[in-house]
């Protein structure tokens, strides 16, 4: 059945209602809702069954399942490394052993390179980032809202161009499902890479947050921003100065996560299952934290699960969005939005245009409901039917989704990213919005540049 003008209306109030309500599952869930009232002749009922049927529905997708559970398992890693006194006892053996790094650049690489080494999830790498350099950073006179920048700027941009994460599980979902509607051909695992190097608006950014570090640039509110004075702890003489409470779990998920590919992809890492790596990578580091920690007195038995549980409270709202994300991605699917905006669009724009009109969709997708996980669900089917529908380069498109689901996500003020970052580096949230939006409009102008560019060279 052909929805028509009514496909397109659906993501439309999906944006609307993040606008309005600032809430990103309120307005997720609105669009679904609207989505599948259209799709059961305006029965409510039906419409309503169908909603929480669709959710139950999605776990039957085994990597769907991973992701979620690895989402949450991550908070219990978080609280874990947060409640054991591992980032304390890190933080204190830099300042004391790491004199090099004991300086306002140096204090800002450590936030950039704990972002870059730290690629397993967006939001663990924001808070070991910021958590990590606050102290260094205040005794050295650096501000917290050029911290909260330096975290949000490395956080999903690495996550999308090292992507043996949950965000590479999340795309590549979206990618085979594509493949195996036949809108698209090709291998999934090989197309997610080739987007890699189109990936304009990560690659822009990185280099922008390089250049603010070394040149230390100031544009717009970030001028203003003053730091806070460092205040020692009360306990510091108490603490262990140690890098090995936090190094060495941090190191067991990082190469468990190749491991993985490696075994599920029968020996091919890049056939490899990146929501199966990344859901085992965190119950192996769990199971290592609590060999390493309960035997040696750092959390006992009852802290430790203590901690797990609160953990995985913590990231329900994460994993909520996800499902949400998803769901509305296959309302959407099964309105047609896509096909119907590729016929709308076809032979009306030139295919020149198309990869930077996708960015820039995507852009304001992101920015009205704060979520880049929730825009990769709604474009990447509309991006990739258009491409397939006007001959483009499918990685181009590909990247188009993602580069713009991160510049509208940094963009926003209700991005769980975004809050996150503030947060870690202890910053208020509404002046790291402010501070951090001209370097974003600076790598989005860029990117917009360059999709232009690309989509001339590449058809």
């Amino acid at each position: 059945m052909e929805y028509g003008i009514v496909s397109i209306a659906i993501p439309l109030l999906t944006i609307i209602l993040a606008i309005i309500t600032k809430d990103v599952i309120v307005s997720l869930l609105g669009g679904i809702f609207a989505g599948l009232l259209v799709l059961n002749p305006y029965d409510p009922a039906a419409a309503f069954i169908a909603l929480f049927d669709g959710i139950v529905a999605l776990f039957s997708e085994a990597w769907i399942a991973k992701t979620l559970f690895f989402i949450v398992l991550v908070g219990s890693i978080i609280r874990l490394l947060t409640i054991s006194g591992a980032v304390d006892s890190f933080v204190l053996y830099l300042s004391q052993k790491a004199k090099r790094i004991d300086s306002s650049i140096g204090a800002m690489l450590l936030a950039y390179l704990i972002g870059v080494v730290i690629f397993i999830e967006s939001s663990i790498t924001a808070l070991v980032a910021g958590t990590v350099a606050k102290p260094l950073c205040d005794r050295n006179g650096v501000s917290r809202e050029k911290l909260a920048y330096i975290c949000d700027s490395t956080s999903a941009p690495i996550c999308s161009l090292i992507p043996l994460n949950a965000w590479g599980a999340l795309l590549l979902g979206l990618i085979v499902t594509a493949i195996d509607a036949h809108v698209i051909s090709g291998d999934g695992i090989s197309l997610l890479l080739a987007s890699i190097p189109y990936n304009f608006y990560s690659l822009f950014t990185l280099a922008i947050v390089l250049g603010v570090i070394f040149l230390n640039i100031n544009v717009g509110p970030m001028q203003k921003a003053m730091p806070v004075p460092y205040v020692p702890k009360d306990n510091e003489a108490e603490i262990k100065a140690t890098p090995y409470k936090m190094i060495l779990p941090i190191l067991v998920m990082v190469v468990m996560v190749p491991v993985g590919l490696y075994f599920s992809g029968n020996g091919d890492i890049l056939k490899g299952s990146g929501s199966t790596s990344v859901y085992y990578a965190v119950i192996v580091t769990l199971l290592f934290m609590y060999l390493y920690f309960v035997p040696f007195k750092t959390l006992s038995h009852q802290n430790y699960f203590k901690g797990l549980y609160q953990g995985i409270a913590d990231m329900i709202p994460v994993g909520m969005i996800m499902v949400f994300a998803l769901l509305i991605g296959n309302v959407i699917g099964d309105l047609g939005t896509a096909k119907y905006l590729a016929h709308l669009l076809n032979g009306n724009i030139s295919p020149v245009l198309m990869p930077l009109l996708i960015f820039l969709v995507a852009s304001i997708t992101a920015f009205s409901t704060g979520t880049s996980w929730g825009t990769f669900s709604i474009m990447m089917p509309i991006g990739l039917a258009l491409g397939a529908t006007m001959e483009l380069h499918i990685p181009l498109v590909i990247a188009a989704v993602i580069s713009g689901g991160i510049f509208g996500d940094h963009s926003s003020p209700i991005s769980d990213t975004t809050i996150i970052s503030s947060m870690a580096a202890g910053c208020d949230h509404v002046e790291h919005v402010r501070t951090q939006l001209p370097y974003a409009l600076l790598g989005g102008a860029l990117a917009s540049a360059a999709f232009l560019a690309a989509g001339w060279f590449t058809l």
